[in-house]
């Protein structure tokens, strides 16, 4: 077998991963109704890579457009080759190309979806950029992760690629389900369906020898087709349903090594328009290198995601999880996630979720206790670090928990939080 290296790994073949029990599982929901365009399922539906990995051919320049109507990116350099030193009129005159070639793929972020978020970190998430996502357990990490990552791919030339250490893809998809009920921003809770009564449904419906139209026993896809609590929300889901990769990852399985080699097959499958979230990043494994303890191992592989989204010119989203120290804070910061320094230096941006209700201050709370309690609900962002404008910056969005979504039509925090800090308006 053929192996590959990168020359960023101190020139180390890397071994294809191996699969326990097989190839894993096709990720994409069966028999979802396929948009105008979608990834090829042999390019990623298996961790193990293929026997002879092969070079994809460079598309001519001149081709303005592809067939599937997505405007293909002009040829670059190997994405993960080393750079040699160059002018800057030589950097400047490559930009400049690729302006009147009509690729603005560097100029252009991918929004989040979250207002005031995107403001503040410059327009959305952009490429080479690794952005951390901390917080306490149950604050909503996950559903903000797999929220914005829907956003991106509700976009017809993007691709979001989610990978999980912590749930199923058949979970996640679940979750979306229970999220476009309330069809984000509208967020109408009266059409909401909840992932007990998502279950109910399916149940019920099978167990009562539900059939379709045609009398054949009815699918996953046609219940929720034909319920008319699920219809609306199964219908938004299907726009995007393959341009939203998911992998249930594991920590003996899915090492750095194989995280890289999976997205860069994406990313030549989707000319670059790709952007990878990890849920959780202290999950990732780094076999065959080893580390003395968690610190240097957490070190590792926040380098090594940055270095993905540097080689393979794309966003890198990940959630970090807190250290013991944090989970008992009052409020937690960037300096309380688990692990090294690193993830600190690493990241362009790192935003801290923290309960209001906890963090606020107590003359809040004492002058109108009724009104605190509402707060509960509500979650504030901060962006500790930002290096695509000021950090420090506190923001406010509503958390519908039961059906896995936020309200991403935000604010600034008006209140005074602990820490003795007055955020501004």
């Amino acid at each position: 077998m053929a192996t590959r290296r990168f020359p960023d790994d101190d020139n180390q073949p890397i071994q294809p991963p191996q699969q326990p029990g097989g190839p894993a599982r096709p990720v994409r929901p069966p028999s979802m109704a396929p948009p105008t365009q979608s990834v090829p399922q042999q390019q990623y539906a298996q961790q193990q890579p293929p026997q002879q990995y092969q070079q994809p051919q460079q598309r001519p320049p001149q081709q303005a457009q592809s067939s599937s109507g997505v405007m293909p990116r002009p040829n670059r350099p190997a994405r993960n080759a080393p750079h040699m030193p160059r002018t800057l009129s030589q950097v400047l005159n490559e930009a400049n190309d690729h302006v009147v070639r009509g690729d603005l793929s560097d100029f252009v972020p991918q929004p989040t979806g979250f207002d005031p978020l995107d403001g503040l970190i410059g327009g959305g998430l952009r490429k080479t950029e690794l952005v951390l996502l901390g917080g306490a357990q149950g604050i909503g990490k996950t559903i903000t992760a797999l929220q914005i990552a829907r956003n991106v791919a509700m976009r017809p030339d993007q691709f979001a690629f989610y990978l999980s250490y912590e749930h199923t893809e058949t979970h996640l998809m679940n979750r979306l389900l229970c999220l476009e009920s309330i069809n984000p921003p509208e967020v109408d809770q009266r059409s909401g369906i909840k992932l007990k009564d998502l279950y109910d449904i399916i149940i019920s419906q099978r167990a009562r020898g539900f059939l379709d139209r045609d009398g054949a026993a009815g699918s996953l896809q046609t219940i929720l087709r034909e319920n008319p609590k699920t219809s609306a929300a199964l219908a938004r889901m299907n726009k995007y349903a393959d341009r939203l990769i998911m992998v249930k990852a594991s920590p003996a399985v899915t090492t750095l090594r194989t995280i890289r080699e999976m997205t860069q097959r994406l990313v030549e499958a989707t000319n670059g328009n790709v952007t990878l979230f990890v849920d959780y990043l202290q999950k990732i494994a780094i076999h065959p290198e080893r580390a003395n303890d968690e610190n240097e191992k957490v070190t590792i592989v926040v380098e090594g995601l940055k270095d993905i989204a540097l080689a393979l010119d794309i966003p890198v989203f990940s959630i970090v999880a807190a250290d013991r120290e944090g989970l008992h804070a009052k409020r937690l910061h960037l300096f309380h996630l688990r692990g090294s320094s690193a993830l600190d230096y690493e990241c362009d941006i790192a935003i801290i979720m923290n309960n209001k209700y906890h963090i606020l201050a107590k003359d809040h709370i004492t002058f109108n206790a009724y009104q605190a309690k509402q707060y509960r609900d509500w979650v504030v962002f901060t962006v500790e670090k930002n290096r695509a404008g000021r950090a420090m910056m506190d923001m406010e969005f509503q958390l519908h928990a039961p059906y896995f979504a936020f309200d991403p039509r935000g604010q600034t925090v008006q209140q005074q939080l602990i820490d003795d800090k007055i955020i501004e308006s």
